[in-house]
């Protein structure tokens, strides 16, 4: 017990560095999706009662005090060890919402990656097939396309930006939910991360689209300049709703560029949303019709349908998700046509890939990386800023209510397949404030269903 009370010491004072060395308002912390609901105050409040809740059963503060001042210096030393290796020092917006947990978990329960299941069993257990899942969910998980900060390339716009260190991170996950939508579409959902060089050409050139310059289609500049209208800007931060359309918006830009045989985004983009200002919630509808719509404006009325990415802008509670769609969210990660949800928590957005009971597993942008420039020309490229092979998670019940998810439709009987399973989750589980409509035999009918209460 006097070990556990000397590390609660140390964590205890370290906890009050962290918070002493905070930065300045306006010098790293990000809004989130829902700043509109946060004051600064309730913030520090919730990190102030999760960074202290572990000590309530202490009551001798006088002799935390004096045992860390005899300590200082050992105290000091473990203190900083003991934060490195957690990596909560790792990024500003860690001190403020708490570190992710790395790795995975001591569950037996599957994990569900986009749309493919991992049965886990503990490595310990000597289960060779459970080895086996377990390999194949790291290589599947490193083999996502990652986007983080970037610092060093030219300014976007008019503007003197060259760095979307503590405002991109919303943006960085869009442009990771997207790179998998184009993956798949181009390469399959079976591709995997090349081990050995030279590398497949089509991979350079995809990577080469989430480039950092005007040059690439899909960059953070072209994605600004696109999302003007829906009040994305350098050196601010935009919520999902905002974002989802600002894709649509680039989507648009580069069809009317293109010749249809020459599309960069070869497939329609359908943001499902019930409101015209998406930021206040309200129940999207999906409509067969209005996606086959999309698809024929995508086309230039040449075919009734192309591939489609739907995105889903939702928000799902005030402060916090309600708990009641929970088993929602878990079930959408079992869906084939899944591609993630942009989310986070309240004050940082990433990119949620991947279930497993109640925690998610994510692609973290907030890493700062110097810029890279790959030509589509260099197969010996170093693309290892791309991928990542450090596995984190969060509870699922800790994200932000503002969120959007992603579904990639190749086909017609995809989406009328998608449609089939989401009827079933809602029959079974019911509502998520999202409606589907199907058509049949060219009439529009109404299907009384939603994401599930239960899973």
């Amino acid at each position: 017990m006097k070990g556990f009370h000397e590390r609660n010491v140390a964590l205890k004072c370290s906890s009050k560095t962290a918070i002493d060395s905070s930065p300045s308002p306006g010098t790293g912390s990000e809004p989130g999706p829902s700043d509109s609901k946060f004051s600064k105050t309730s913030v520090w409040s919730n990190f102030f009662a999760s960074a202290f809740s572990i000590f309530d059963t202490y009551s001798e503060s006088s002799a935390c005090v004096k045992k860390a001042s005899r300590g200082k210096n050992n105290w000091w030393t473990a203190a900083v060890k003991r934060v490195v290796s957690g990596c909560s020092m790792r990024r500003i917006h860690e001190r403020v919402l708490g570190p992710s947990k790395i790795g995975i978990s001591s569950s037996t329960s599957d994990i569900w990656l986009l749309g493919v299941c991992y049965r886990i069993m503990q490595e310990s257990s000597g289960d060779v097939d459970s080895t086996n899942e377990l390999t194949a969910f790291k290589r599947d998980f490193s083999s996502r396309i990652l986007i983080t900060y970037r610092k060093g390339f030219r300014a976007i716009g008019e503007t003197k930006i060259t760095s979307d260190v503590s405002w991109g991170c919303m943006l960085r996950s869009s442009q990771m939910l997207v790179a998998q939508a184009l993956l798949f579409h181009r390469l399959g959902r079976s591709w995997r991360k090349p081990l050995q060089k030279p590398f497949d050409q089509a991979y350079i050139m995809f990577l080469h689209q989430f480039g950092d310059s005007e040059a690439s289609a899909f960059s953070i500049h072209n994605l600004v300049q696109a999302g003007k209208i829906y009040g994305l800007a350098a050196g601010s931060w935009v919520g999902p709703y905002a974002m989802c359309r600002s894709w649509e918006s680039l989507a648009r830009c580069k069809r009317e560029e293109n010749d249809l045989e020459q599309q960069l985004l070869p497939m329609a983009v359908y943001v499902v949303s019930g409101d015209e200002d998406g930021e206040r919630g309200g129940a999207p509808v999906v409509c067969i019709e209005d996606a086959s719509r999309h698809c024929f404006e995508f086309s230039r009325c040449q075919a009734d349908w192309t591939p489609i990415l739907l995105l889903v802008p939702l928000v799902l509670g005030l402060d916090k998700v309600n708990p009641r769609y929970i088993p929602s969210l878990q079930a959408t990660f079992t869906f084939p046509q899944c591609l993630g949800i942009l989310g986070g928590k309240p004050g940082t957005s990433a990119y949620i890939v991947g279930v497993q009971e109640e925690i998610v597993f994510f692609l973290d942008p907030h890493e700062v990386q110097p810029v890279v420039n790959l030509s589509q020309e260099n197969l010996e490229a170093d693309t290892s800023s791309y991928h990542c092979d450090i596995i984190r998670h969060i509870p699922l019940g800790s994200i932000d209510p503002s969120l959007a998810i992603g579904f990639l439709c190749r086909d017609k009987g995809l989406l009328v397949d998608f449609v089939g399973i989401y009827n079933f989750v809602c029959h079974r589980f019911g509502p998520l404030k999202t409606r589907l409509l199907i058509d049949n035999e060219m009439n529009c009918t109404f299907l009384s269903c939603s994401f599930g209460r239960r899973f």
